[in-house]
């Protein structure tokens, strides 16, 4: 295996949602292993707050990222909450790269959208109606990463396969990466 990697469905979604399945059959189809994380047990839990357990989230990723980096190269992928989730993890555990979709870069009280300097590559809808398009233009910008902006809206459901495809690009260029 070249690496592996971890793929964080949004809230109130599933691990076996549309667009990290198709991450997933990219990562096989490109010699990676994978997981999804099932997150639906901590959304449920809004006593917590109205997004769920997300410190819990965070904590779930933290112990499954840890023991897939001592093990090779780790990338963190994800889709809305998942995606700030895979953002704030890779700060503490070593990732080669991040994949986002649909990332919140303001999250209420949370700290802003944050992530390792790694390549990082981000699929984003012009027309999301809860997470503006100017905000994660500006926040790509500022990392230098890769930024595809879709004619879609939050859940991306027209652009799975371009999402597939983008993501399929960043594994390729961690593959041209690592034999350099």
């Amino acid at each position: 295996m070249r690496g592996h990697c971890i793929l964080s469905h949004g809230f109130e979604s599933g691990p076996d949602a549309t667009k990290v399945t198709a991450l997933a059959e990219v990562a096989e189809r490109s010699g990676w292993s994978h997981e999804r994380p099932d997150y639906s047990d901590l959304d449920a839990r809004r006593e917590v707050s109205e997004l769920g357990d997300v410190p819990a989230r965070l904590q779930r990723l933290l112990a499954l990222a840890d023991a897939a980096a001592a093990r090779g190269p780790l990338l963190l992928a994800g889709s809305s909450l998942g995606a700030w989730i895979s953002g704030q993890v890779s700060l503490r555990v070593p990732v080669v790269g991040l994949f986002l979709m649909a990332p919140p870069v303001r999250m209420g009280e949370a700290p802003r959208l944050d992530g390792a300097a790694v390549p990082t590559s981000i699929v984003h809808g012009w027309h999301d109606e809860l997470i503006p398009a100017a905000e994660v233009v500006g926040w790509a910008q500022s990392r230098d990463a890769r930024l595809l902006l879709v004619d879609d809206s939050h859940r991306l459901s027209g652009h799975v396969e371009a999402s597939a495809e983008a993501f399929a690009a960043l594994l390729r260029s961690l593959d041209g990466a690592a034999r350099a």
